[in-house]
């Protein structure tokens, strides 16, 4: 399997039947984690995750939700979206930041979901920052798929959509998956064969990833071995803000990262940036 694609510093293109996390008799999380063996010295030690910076479609979602639309007025395809003003602000702010870091915390290579407002998060604060890294983008970060939903403000979805509005409730968010998109549950597998590959191309280091809410959480999800129930019930306790940093620390041999940080966003304060959340979203909007 070919390796993933390096791009140089420059520009870059109250929970129902199914919302409970349901879990079932057999083998815990935890037993079949300790079946693994990734073997001594092995891996990334550290994962500075970033939500990206505010998008124009983050601004366009919460218009639409203000009026009550069905429809969110985006400029693109959703790869496409770039950052809006307040998130070039962030992405800067970010960078700060990071170059501020001492040499044995700042990272060492970055990650990123291709999509426009990930990859521009990330080029901006590399530029600020100083740092001198290549960005590898890669498409398994990419946010969230949502087929006939795509576009869709939760009024949208229960007025064309009532029957995946009422399966959605049913199945739970995790669960879910809207026809021609995808599930959280889809999601995972797709970042558990990214995280594969950054333990194998980035043994020992330290990593900026820079992707979407929801890729966040699954990222804590998988690393720190949650449950469904778990994850969700962070999910609807703390949104993932824009260009907030989560980290996770893992000694060299340990299967588990244990959580530092989540969700931190002093670094936007301290630079006059401002905090934004996806104030009014519904989980079916972009993420």
């Amino acid at each position: 399997m070919p390796g993933p694609t390096a791009a140089p510093l420059g520009p870059v293109a109250a929970p129902g039947p199914g919302g409970a996390g349901r879990d079932r008799p057999g083998c815990s999380r935890q037993e079949s984690l300790d079946r693994l063996d990734y073997g001594p010295g092995m891996g990334a030690t550290e994962l500075l995750v970033v939500r990206h910076g505010e998008s124009v479609g983050n601004t366009a979602a919460r218009a639409a939700q203000e009026v009550r639309a069905e429809v969110i007025d985006v400029p693109a395809r959703d790869a496409d979206v770039g950052l809006s003003a307040t998130g070039v602000d962030q992405a800067r702010a970010l960078g700060t930041w990071l170059g501020e870091l001492d040499a044995d915390r700042a990272p060492q290579s970055v990650w990123s979901s291709p999509y426009v407002r990930s990859a521009d998060t990330a080029r901006l604060a590399l530029e600020v920052s100083g740092l001198r890294l290549p960005i590898v983008l890669d498409e398994r970060l990419r946010d969230r798929e949502l087929g006939v939903l795509d576009k869709l403000t939760g009024f949208g979805v229960e007025a064309r959509h009532p029957a995946e509005a009422a399966r959605r409730r049913w199945v739970g968010k995790f669960y879910y998956r809207p026809p021609g998109g995808e599930s959280w549950a889809d999601m995972a597998l797709r970042l558990r064969s990214v995280l594969a590959d950054v333990d194998r191309y980035e043994d020992g280091r330290r990593v900026l990833v820079v992707c979407h809410d929801a890729v966040t959480m699954l990222i804590r999800y998988i690393c720190e071995g949650l449950t469904e129930a778990e994850i969700m019930a962070i999910g609807r306790a703390t949104p993932v803000l824009n260009a907030s940093v989560t980290r996770l620390v893992r000694d060299p041999g340990e299967r588990l990262w244990r959580l530092d940080t989540f969700n931190a966003v002093e670094h936007l304060a301290e630079q006059g940036a401002v905090r934004t959340a996806p104030r009014g979203k519904t989980d079916v909007v972009a993420e």
